[in-house]
């Protein structure tokens, strides 16, 4: 696919690696839905390439919500042939903490937001799909899930989110086989530790302690890294029902 003639949903675009895809996406001359809760960020960076960027304020866990975002996005630009699945969110907590059992509404909430977030803008962004004209190799359409390293190397405190994460890349390949006689590939991104905003309210110590521990390069990932990665998805057709770590060899240790 033609990067120039993407129309992309960005959910969690507004910030972090979501934030980095839609600029690089945007360079590189696609169309672009700012998918985000965050009304403000998502304005600020629609209005700083309106020929190219439009928010879309939606929670990826309400379907109306999502149906709206996708819709806006086709009276503005016409289709929607790629979806990026960014938002989401790192809530952390112990099985048995200091206050008692991992409450499970922190459990549902990770849930909610990371995987059946991703499966809703899925589900809602294929519908749409389907009616696209297929180009040369009869494609229709791309869905680029986030996963995690977490979702394999899981850390103490990581339940939810490795669950959530884990369900993503679970869920990559069946929904590729079917999603293939639409014309729509599907895959998925587990980066490591990437220099997110989450990252940047940490010490600096704290920061490069993470850092020393990725084999090569010796450092956190760079959020155009990630974009990048998205990037070459959307344009390497034979990349479908797989799962790419983007993480510098990094296995993350128990805790």
């Amino acid at each position: 696919m033609n990067i120039t003639e993407v129309v992309a949903l960005v959910t969690g675009g507004a910030s972090g690696l979501g934030e980095s895809t839609v600029l690089e996406l945007a360079r590189h001359g696609a169309k672009v839905a700012v998918v985000d809760m965050d009304a403000a960020k998502g304005e600020k960076l629609a209005a700083s390439d309106p020929n190219h960027v439009i928010f879309a304020h939606a929670d990826v866990t309400g379907e109306d919500s999502v149906r709206k975002a996708v819709k806006k996005t086709v009276d503005q630009f016409g289709t929607v042939n790629v979806a990026v699945n960014c938002a989401g969110v790192p809530d952390a907590a112990k099985v048995l903490g200091k206050k008692g059992p991992l409450p499970l509404s922190l459990f549902n909430k990770v849930l909610q937001i990371n995987l059946v977030g991703t499966m809703n803008v899925i589900r809602l962004a294929v519908e749409q799909m389907v009616n696209n004209n297929p180009n040369h190799e009869g494609e229709k359409g791309v869905i680029v899930n986030t996963a995690s390293i977490a979702a394999f190397d899981g850390q103490i405190g990581q339940a939810a989110y490795a669950a959530s994460k884990g369900g993503i890349v679970g869920m990559t390949l069946p929904i590729a086989r079917e999603c293939a006689d639409y014309g729509i590939r599907v895959a998925t991104i587990a980066p490591g530790l990437f220099e997110t905003p989450l990252m940047a309210g940490l010490p600096a110590t704290v920061k490069e302690g993470m850092a020393s521990g990725v084999p090569f390069p010796r450092r956190l990932g760079r959020p155009v890294e990630f974009a990048r990665m998205v990037l070459h998805v959307i344009e390497n057709t034979m990349l479908n029902g797989c799962c790419i770590r983007l993480d510098g060899a990094l296995r993350m240790p128990p805790k």
